[in-house]
């Protein structure tokens, strides 16, 4: 079957995807969401390592490459390569996650590329960049968490170390070079001429530091660990009610005054230890024990409607299960349905980025190796005999 566009804004695009694991495969799926034509290249299943996220029926990889064509190719193979390149001079950009010299050394890299095809954009996705000494070496997120410093400023002082939940270095790594890309296209407009760009988990992590970057930089203050409590803004953090725990949010001191209201607490504005923004920090502690003291007489449903209502942002803290029975995240219909050929109806998230006009939505399921090489082949003019031939050689 033909492309089939999950939304109109860039289904004039083909985006060919060389990558495998999360980083790369995040990108292209950004891209094949908004309607590119993303063209997926996989080893053949003999050769195959282990690329998949939980294998290729999983729920992983059935999110991660929803609204892709996949096809198969043997790039160990002269006439691997040679269709590859085919692919690519018809492509509008390459995204590729080898280790940086594994393109050079296939003949794909975006100088030997952009030769037949200048309007190229090669997007290039590593651990810890292109150049440099730690260039060849393997990236994996929890590794960049640590090294880009995320590790160092989550979880509990006493507890050590901590990782964030998700794999926030691939699936930010994934999202930059897609923005990436869109510039890059943004700019062909006016130059008519293709760019390479790269991006890495290192480099993603350490941006994704924000403000701990500029107190380091700026203030020379090196953050810690601050647990579930906000390192600046006092008290912001997570706090027990009487049937459970709830986030509380609060900035500035006209939002102090009122949540003091709301907690029947007014002699907390004038209290020394807790006054000003500084006495809170220091006295940190004291307050938030004095909190969970107030919240503890009323279930957290009492406190997040009195809070929200005075202006204190807070909420629940919910697990997977609750939060797609959230009332307001079933009305931003953010669970989209798909049917999969293979494995019937799905239910996955879709982009959380509404286009009025052009919206983004899962016209496929994720498809099995090599589904569609035979169709993809055949848009390059190859006959029934000749794809025989090279089915039969384990080229694709």
């Amino acid at each position: 079957m033909p492309h089939q566009p999950a939304s109109a804004a860039l289904s004039r695009f083909r985006v060919i995807d060389l990558t495998q694991v999360r980083a790369g495969p995040t990108a292209c799926r950004q891209l094949a969401d908004w309607g590119a034509d993303v063209v997926q290249v996989q080893m053949p299943e003999h050769m195959r390592g282990d690329d998949t996220l939980g294998g290729q029926e999983g729920s992983d990889y059935q999110y991660t490459h929803r609204n892709k064509r996949s096809i198969t190719l043997n790039l160990k193979e002269p006439e691997g390569i040679a269709l590859l390149k085919q692919l690519i001079a018809k492509a509008d950009v390459v995204v590729e996650n080898f280790r940086p010299d594994v393109k050079f050394r296939l003949g794909i890299d975006y100088e030997s590329l952009r030769k037949d095809n200048p309007g190229l954009v090669y997007a290039s996705i590593s651990g810890f960049g292109q150049t440099g000494p730690l260039a060849g070496r393997p990236g994996f997120d929890q590794i960049a968490q640590g090294m880009g410093g995320l590790m160092s400023v989550t979880g509990m002082a006493e507890q050590g170390p901590m990782r964030v939940g998700i794999p926030i270095a691939d699936l930010c790594a994934g999202i930059f070079a897609a923005q990436g890309i869109l510039v890059a296209l943004l700019e062909r407009e006016k130059s008519g001429q293709g760019q390479w760009l790269h991006t890495s988990l290192l480099e993603s992590m350490v941006y994704m530091m924000d403000f701990q970057t500029s107190r380091w930089l700026i203030d020379e203050e090196v953050a810690t660990q601050a647990g579930n409590f906000h390192p600046t803004s006092i008290p912001t953090g997570v706090y027990k009610a009487r049937d459970g725990y709830m986030n509380i949010a609060v900035f500035g001191s006209k939002i102090w005054e009122r949540f003091c209201d709301i907690l029947e607490s007014p002699q907390w504005v004038t209290d020394p230890r807790y006054h000003d923004k500084p006495s809170r920090s220091v006295n940190r502690d004291a307050l938030n024990a004095e909190i969970n003291e107030r919240l503890s007489h009323r279930d957290r449903a009492y406190w997040i409607e009195r809070l929200n209502d005075g202006g204190v942002a807070c909420g629940l803290i919910n697990s997977m299960d609750e939060v797609f029975n959230e009332p307001q995240i079933q009305h931003l219909k953010m669970v989209k349905d798909v049917v999969s050929v293979h494995q019937g109806p799905q239910r996955l998230v879709g982009q959380p980025v509404q286009l009025e006009r052009t919206p983004s939505s899962i016209a496929r399921a994720a498809p099995r190796r090599g589904e569609h090489s035979v169709e993809i082949l055949g848009e390059l003019g190859l006959d029934d005999q000749t794809l025989a031939a090279l089915k039969s050689k384990g080229v694709f």
